[in-house]
């Protein structure tokens, strides 16, 4: 017995006639007939009665029709559940990110992603430090500024928007810098890898980097933002770190006519990882939701 003859019969007995069930499968009432001659002959009994107006259903086709039926049902939901899998995401992404701008701002991004593809797992590990992706089996990490060469691949995402600022109490005790050249002269507040080659700013028309020192170094920017705060000194942020303490007046702007270079953000992955189904369809929602993301990262 042959699938296809079980689907065959069904049909005609749906249809009514081997003519009818013939042009709705797109084959001749010839075939149709031998294939249900055939399976009648592998079952070993009369399925169908044909006389020249219609088919009548024997007692043993009537059976043997609910459980064709039952089987074309489970084979469509088959088919369905296959056809779902090869579109639905599945299986587990791991991710590294930072952890301020994860737990404020990627978080929303992440529940709307996983609400699309509620097979997929995502693991989110918040850490400032850099990780070994290949090393720690991460996926895809989001990163914020310059990317050293490597044999890692860099997807740029966008870029976000820097401020300089430093407290009321410290403007009142050493006074403001009045051009990017000034900084050498103050206390200077590092905030990740950017600040061990000095702070980016573009000076005449040109980039230059700035050498800065200062009596604290963090990979993370809201203990920078919270020494800033104490009038430890002049700190270089992400906006999204610091417009709150801005519009407190807790901070003020520094340098305001001297615009820092603004950092990029990229996610990064090992290249063995850029044919993963699920790794592309996050970087690409990523890139779809990039606007919204700094609408709120600088609100």
């Amino acid at each position: 017995m042959q699938f296809d003859d079980v689907r065959i019969f069904a049909a005609a007995v749906d249809a009514g006639s081997f003519t009818a069930a013939a042009e709705k499968l797109l084959l001749s009432k010839q075939f149709v007939s031998r294939r249900i001659a055939s399976l009648e002959a592998s079952l070993g009994v009369q399925l169908l009665v044909r006389n020249t107006r219609k088919l009548t259903v024997t007692e043993s086709g009537k059976e043997f029709y609910a459980h064709a039926q039952r089987i074309l049902e489970d084979i469509a939901r088959a088919e369905q559940a296959m056809a779902r899998r090869r579109t639905e995401l599945h299986g587990t992404l791991r991710i590294s990110t930072p952890m301020s701008f994860g737990l404020r701002h990627l978080s929303p991004l992440i529940s709307e992603f996983l609400t699309r593809h509620p097979a997929l797992q995502l693991q989110v590990i918040l850490n400032d430090r850099h990780v070994d992706l290949v090393g720690e089996s991460f996926d895809m990490a989001l990163r914020i500024g310059e990317m050293p060469d490597s044999t890692l691949i860099a997807k740029r995402l966008g870029e976000l928007r820097m401020a300089v600022c430093c407290s009321p109490s410290y403007r009142r005790q050493h006074g403001l810098p009045q051009t990017p050249a000034d900084l050498p002269r103050h206390d200077c507040l590092l905030y990740g890898r950017e600040a061990r080659n000095g702070w980016p700013f573009t000076v005449d028309g040109e980039p230059r980097m700035i050498d800065v020192r200062g009596p604290l170094l963090s990979n993370n920017g809201e203990i920078v933002r919270d020494a800033a705060i104490a009038g430890l000194g002049i700190a270089l942020l992400p906006r999204f770190i610091v417009g709150e303490a801005l519009r407190s007046g807790e901070l003020v702007a520094v340098l305001e006519g001297h615009a820092p270079r603004p950092l990029p953000v990229s996610a990064v992955y090992p290249q063995h990882r850029q044919q993963s189904t699920n790794l592309c369809a996050f970087v690409e929602f990523l890139e779809a939701r990039y606007a919204r993301m700094m609408e709120s990262l600088e609100a």
